[in-house]
């Protein structure tokens, strides 16, 4: 630790709010991330400029392990790139529903209506994909990489909300072949896939309850 050198630092940028306007901006926020839904029709409408570039952006601002900051966003809206993504997710995924899943985990999505289909793979505008970085020729070793790209994803999908879109979480098992359709090296593992668009105007979700805070939330 002697012949560490320490980051340069600067001064936090920070206001303090008045008490009621912390709870105010606190609640809203809540209430706005409260209606945020899974969706899985979309609308093939394309996104203003800008607004995935600004959520990239936002997640990039996540903590990380050692500030490595191990995580990529690959975003794609050619149809052409996004029609063979939707055709290798779709092999894994009909070869997972018929042959691999456990009963006990197609017992827990039957209520959902899933399969393995996934149309929304080539209908939604852009189509994010999630590597986590791990230590490769031009990328050094990682630390928590699964927690700071979870972080980081969380902060990605309340961003594409807030902007007045929605997504989807989407992890096809295996994933390696979505290395081969994102062109990526070996070190950059996917993560978990998030179509990104509007709803499609007869768009439904299923009717779910989220757990009361008293559940989630104990205070000691």
């Amino acid at each position: 630790m002697a012949d560490t050198v320490l980051l340069p630092t600067v001064p936090i940028r920070h206001e303090r709010r008045p008490a009621a306007d912390m709870v105010r901006a606190a609640e809203a926020f809540a209430d706005r991330m409260a209606g945020r839904r899974s969706v899985r029709d979309f609308a093939p409408d394309p996104i203003p400029e800008g607004v995935v570039e600004a959520a990239v952006r936002a997640a990039s601002t996540a903590p990380s392990g050692a500030n490595v900051q191990p995580w990529r966003f690959v975003v794609l809206t050619d149809p052409a790139r996004k029609r063979r993504l939707r055709e290798a997710a779709e092999a894994e995924e009909r070869d997972f529903y018929q042959r691999r899943a456990p009963q006990e985990w197609l017992g827990a999505i039957a209520q959902l209506g899933t399969d393995w289909e996934k149309p929304f793979l080539e209908t939604a505008p852009a189509v994010i994909v999630v590597f986590e970085v791990h230590q490769g020729p031009h990328s050094p070793k990682p630390y928590y990489v699964k927690e700071s790209v979870g972080i980081a994803v969380g902060l990605l999908i309340s961003a594409l909300h807030h902007a007045g879109l929605v997504t989807l979480t989407h992890t096809p098992s295996p994933m390696r072949f979505l290395n081969e359709v994102c062109e990526r090296p070996p070190e950059e593992r996917p993560n978990l896939v998030l179509p990104v668009g509007y709803p499609a105007p007869d768009a439904r979700v299923p009717d779910l309850a989220r757990k009361p805070l008293d559940e989630v939330m104990i205070r000691q």
